[in-house]
């Protein structure tokens, strides 16, 4: 039972069991800059960006202000059976940025998970439009994530206890990230059948990059088998492994875009579907309608803050300090990795990246495990991310080298305090079987 009660805490708290609701070293009461200040009076560096969402830091004022503005100006308009210049203003500034060559149209929406779905739909309807009624089948990656709602959450890579929440993933299948052999098999068994292959630059589990080989082999079998190649960027897209998009160092661009998260400095529950010319085509010549519309979807709040962001990445110069920082980055956890023997190997691009955890005995340590590192980092200052048998780290693109290096000096002292109390345990249990 929670020692909190209702009118302490009346809200659910996502992805939490409720003993853990409200609790004050979970409770947020100030974000400013790239800080967060806790109920519980502990004033930590974020090196989650808000779980991706901060690129550019908390409180930027040109975001909040042009949120503002807009609000004020038109407190409502939608993208469903209409449009504004708000969103007209914003998908120009998204082509523009992504590259007009790639992008014919952008696709509001507003959340990672919902940009998901849509890119689903959208799929399986330009494969009907072509006559290509079989092509159903979405593929995607093992270990992924795209989010919480029933087409995201079918089609990630990770168990979730889908059995319990009825996901239908009967037209998903999954493949790994690391080798494209396994793709290239499952294709020569049904791809006729494959409507889509959905991947993360980046996967979110575990920070582990695509490869060179994997990148070739989504697009060449893409003429090969005809499916649409889609991008999930919401936690890579907007400047977070160096670039704009991750995928803008492909050999060529995927058929559709997918990003949030740093789309709007997390200001503003938004999406967007960037559109390539082939599937907008498609549509086009058969007038089409796509069956899909969201409330909040293309808000003027929303697409201003699109635009200001944009905006901010360019003044700021956040590209090049992204790069800078992920540079450090790499090079601080490499030291880790030197100098103690838990640290295995670090994984990521740019300020999306991961510090891989072994045992003694070379086996991975339990999520349990990870949490107390979690915390015992936290006690250093610094707030992490947990992955399987890993710390991930996002830090925003704007931080400081100084930033940077408080990062690595926490990581490394939570590490040496959680390694120092698990021999101490260990030395109390063998001197109690002693005794």
């Amino acid at each position: 039972m929670s020692e909190h009660t209702v009118a302490d805490h009346p809200v659910w708290d996502l992805l939490l069991p409720p003993s853990e609701h409200g609790s004050p070293h979970r409770h947020v009461v100030r974000a400013h800059g790239h800080r967060l200040t806790f109920a519980d009076g502990a004033e930590v560096l974020d090196a989650t960006s808000g779980l991706w969402n901060a690129n550019l830091g908390y409180g930027n004022e040109a975001v909040a202000e042009a949120v503002a503005r807009a609000t004020a100006e038109a407190s409502y308009m939608g993208a469903f059976r209409r449009s504004h210049d708000y969103a007209r203003d914003a998908a120009r500034a998204l082509i523009e940025a992504a590259g007009p060559d790639a992008y014919a149209r952008v696709l509001f929406s507003t959340s990672g998970s919902s940009a998901n779905d849509v890119a689903m739909k959208i799929a399986r309807q330009y494969a009907s439009l072509r006559g290509q009624e079989d092509r159903k089948l979405i593929v995607g990656l093992r270990g992924s994530y795209h989010g919480q709602t029933y087409g995201g959450f079918s089609l990630s890579g990770e168990d979730f206890r889908k059995p319990m929440y009825g996901a239908d993933t009967s037209l998903i299948r999954h493949v790994g990230h690391d080798d494209p052999r396994e793709l290239t098999r499952l294709l020569e068994e049904c791809g006729s059948q494959v409507a889509s292959v959905v991947v993360e630059p980046v996967l979110g589990s575990g920070s582990l990059a695509l490869g060179a080989d994997m990148v070739k082999a989504l697009v060449t079998l893409r003429r090969e088998h005809g499916y649409l190649l889609v991008c999930d960027e919401v936690a890579a897209g907007f400047g977070r492994t160096g670039t704009l998009f991750a995928s803008e160092l492909w050999p060529e661009s995927p058929d559709l875009l997918l990003t949030s998260k740093g789309l709007t400095n997390g200001s503003c529950a938004a999406s967007a579907v960037l559109v390539g010319h082939r599937v907008w085509d498609e549509f086009a010549e058969h007038d089409a309608t796509l069956i899909h519309g969201e409330t909040q979807a293309g808000t003027p709040a929303s697409c201003a803050a699109i635009v200001a962001t944009l905006q901010q990445i360019r003044e700021l110069d956040a590209l090049s300090t992204a790069r800078r920082n992920g540079r450090l980055l790499a090079e601080g956890l490499k030291g880790i990795v030197a100098r103690l023997d838990l640290a295995a190997e670090v994984t990521g691009l740019g300020c999306f990246q991961a510090l891989h955890l072994r045992t003694p005995s070379g086996a991975p340590y339990w999520q349990p495990h990870v949490m107390r590192m979690l915390d015992a980092v936290r006690a250093r200052g610094v707030l992490v991310y947990p992955g399987p048998s890993a710390l991930q780290f996002f830090p925003a693109l704007t931080w400081s080298e100084a930033e940077i290096g408080e990062l690595l000096a926490a990581v490394e002292a939570g590490l040496t305090d959680f390694a120092a109390a698990r021999e101490a345990r260990a030395a109390a249990r063998e001197s109690a079987r002693a005794s």
